[in-house]
């Protein structure tokens, strides 16, 4: 079992073992899932902005930013609801 410990401002090291299991580099998003008493983390892969230009525009550029966002909180629900 691994532990790690929680500075005074909420702040804690995730173990080696882990971030290698997890394939975590540096500045790479975690959600923490709460199920019941237990706490699952998982990393957030992949990024909205790599597919920018990768489908044509018809009519006025869409507003990207609102994309963004609507499609982070889509993803993020996903994987708190286990899909």
């Amino acid at each position: 079992m691994h532990q790690s410990v929680i500075t005074r401002k909420g702040q804690t090291t995730i173990p080696k073992e882990i971030r290698v299991f997890l394939k975590l580099e540096p500045n790479d998003k975690l959600f923490y899932i709460i199920e019941g008493e237990k706490v699952v983390l998982k990393p957030l892969r992949g990024n909205i902005l790599e597919l920018r230009g990768s489908v044509p525009a018809k009519g006025q550029p869409a507003d990207f930013d609102k994309i963004l966002k609507t499609t982070r909180k889509k993803v993020a629900k996903k994987i708190v609801e286990g899909r």
